[in-house]
């Protein structure tokens, strides 16, 4: 069948079109993307503004058109931590679902981390071993390890590329007073939960998944998008580490010169890079593996475990 799947993230709206049965690898169909950027629009008091949820609507709009236009047979609608952990959380979904009859499931910070898991699982499979997966979004980092399908461990923290730039990193560049506030705030939270994860032994296998590991991965060699999912990225420690300090003295304009850097990213991608330093250091990764599958990937998935056999 023809499973489209709408991810309400907290920088874009993705529509990803999939052809799918069980016991198969997912096909990509087509992809539909719309800037939006949750996390810059709420308010002070951390609600997304009635000019936010217009803008919401229209996408959702716009996606199901597309979904239309491409014989989509069903459609898996969610969203992640931007609209979860907003103020006004449910008028905004009831808005959304009473003009545009798509009704999101919110997804929690531990959901996200299970189904990105499950994702990166079924494209390392059982050889992987005992898996550690790290992703980066623009509200959260999500954290899992485990040896099956369902993690032994789970951690989601604010600590999203999107939410720490708007809220602690208001330069261009950043102030160095600014990125090392940063730098501790990140590495306590993370520090937090370290415990968590080590006690269950050092993992088999690390990968990463979301765009501003992609991005990192690139700057330091990684092999460019167009050479296909199947090539093997790497990011190590050691490179990162030099680029954190680079970035955090470039401007926007700047970091969107680099190769593999989106101008749309280009303003998160020193929170983002602050964090997967922290992670990988923190957690005593040396080098990791980028995954292309992700949450998308892990929603489609898991719906197909519930179809059963064809």
């Amino acid at each position: 069948m023809r499973l489209g799947v709408l991810d309400v993230g907290s920088n874009t709206v993705h529509l990803l079109v999939v052809d799918a049965h069980p016991g198969a690898c997912p096909l990509p169909a087509h992809s539909h993307k719309a800037e939006l950027r949750l996390t810059e629009l709420l308010d002070a008091d951390g609600a997304i503004g009635p000019g936010g949820t217009d803008q919401v609507i229209q996408v959702v709009h716009e996606a199901l058109q597309a979904a239309e236009d491409k014989g989509v047979e069903e459609l898996l609608p969610f969203a992640t931590s931007a609209v979860r952990d907003a103020r006004n959380s449910g008028e905004v979904l009831e808005r959304v679902r009473a003009e545009t009859g798509v009704e999101l499931q919110v997804l929690t910070g531990a959901e996200e981390a299970r189904l990105t898991f499950l994702a990166a699982r079924r494209w390392f499979g059982w050889s992987a071993g005992k898996l550690l997966v790290v992703d980066i979004g623009g509200g959260s980092l999500e954290i899992a390890f485990g040896i099956d399908e369902e993690p032994d461990a789970v951690v989601s923290l604010p600590l999203g590329a999107g939410r720490l730039t708007g809220t602690r990193l208001p330069g261009d560049p950043p102030a160095p007073d600014d990125v090392r506030a940063l730098r501790r705030h990140v590495r306590a939270e993370i520090g937090r939960t370290v415990g968590e994860f080590s006690r269950l032994g050092p993992p088999d296998h690390v990968v990463a998944t979301s765009k501003t590991f992609k991005q990192l991965a690139r700057l330091a060699g990684a092999a460019r998008s167009t050479e296909g999912p199947y090539v093997p990225r790497e990011l190590k420690y050691q490179s990162l580490e030099g680029w954190v300090s680079r970035l955090s003295v470039m401007t926007t304009t700047e970091r969107a010169a680099l190769p593999g850097v989106s101008e749309s990213r280009a303003g998160q991608l020193v929170a983002g890079a602050l964090v997967a330093e922290a992670t990988m250091d923190l957690l005593g990764v040396e080098s990791l593996e980028i995954c292309p599958w992700a949450l998308r990937e892990g929603v489609i998935l898991r719906r197909l475990d519930h179809m059963g056999p064809a």
